[in-house]
């Protein structure tokens, strides 16, 4: 049976795919800094930032899902001054090309990589460093797909939490349609192996809301009490930040029903 080699295994994304390769019988190594109890899968230690162990890990693969990301934003759950200067490329970037590098010598026959809807318009650091990554594997010989996604719901989860402890909270007005990661797998599993090439159909969330109601709904489910403050961006200005909406697939987990399943009892604060 074809081994699958997933990166950016241990991520919220990369276990939602680890899940569904498993439970559809596929063969799949996780490629992670440290090794995690499953053993359903196999193991291969090593670093992307580093190239540390990568070769090994690529031994016997048919199938690369390269899920891997580093992004200081979502990594803290919040957004500081710096981020809007540099973002680092050592894993989205650099790991990126030494992995397809190695790839072409190991012969393997499909490389599916992960990204982000909206890049070619995109001005934050993080969004121009995936996107310097996902134009290596284009330009690749290998043979590639890219699948893009909206961001995740764990993560607007993230960032609304560090809001809390304002009174008054500025939101954009746009339009925008995250999505729930295990939709997205659903999606990046099929594209694996339906024999698909090139640009596959982005994924998004199934409601097309403005960030307001996004964040009205976060409240409601959090029993929190604070008032929104509506903000008007221009087109150009929220597509450049990441606000826009996907014109592919739509998952079917809403919002809505993501916050009652994170936050099933409503809690009072303060």
């Amino acid at each position: 049976m074809p081994l699958i080699l997933v990166t950016g295994g241990t991520g919220h994304l990369g276990q939602d795919i680890v899940k569904r390769l498993v439970r559809e019988g596929h063969r799949v190594r996780v490629f992670a800094r440290a090794p995690r109890a499953d053993t359903e899968v196999e193991w291969a230690i090593g670093d992307l930032a580093t190239g540390a162990g990568l070769r090994e890990a690529l031994h016997g693969v048919d199938t690369i899902i390269n899920a891997a990301t580093y992004s200081p934003i979502a990594r803290r759950g919040g957004v500081r001054p710096s981020d809007f200067f540099a973002s680092p490329s050592a894993v989205d970037v650099e790991g990126t090309g030494r992995l397809l590098s190695l790839c072409r010598e190991a012969s393997v026959q499909h490389f599916l990589h992960v990204s982000i809807v909206g890049l070619d318009e995109a001005t934050l650091p993080y969004a121009r460093v995936k996107l310097a990554g996902e134009q290596l594997v284009r330009s690749s010989a290998l043979p590639w797909s890219v699948v893009r996604a909206m961001p995740f719901y764990y993560l607007l989860d993230k960032l609304l939490a560090g809001l809390s402890w304002l009174p008054v909270w500025p939101v954009p007005t746009t339009l925008f349609n995250p999505v729930d990661t295990s939709d997205v797998a659903d999606h990046v599993v099929q594209c694996a192996f339906d024999g698909g090439r090139g640009d596959r159909a982005e994924i998004g969330g199934p409601d097309d809301l403005g960030c307001t109601e996004f964040a009205r709904q976060y409240l409601e489910a959090r029993g929190m009490h604070r008032k929104i403050l509506p903000m008007s961006l221009s087109e150009q200005r929220a597509r450049g930040m990441g606000f826009v909406v996907s014109r592919g697939v739509r998952g079917q987990l809403s919002w809505a029903d993501w916050l009652r399943g994170q936050y099933p009892a409503s809690r009072a604060a303060a």
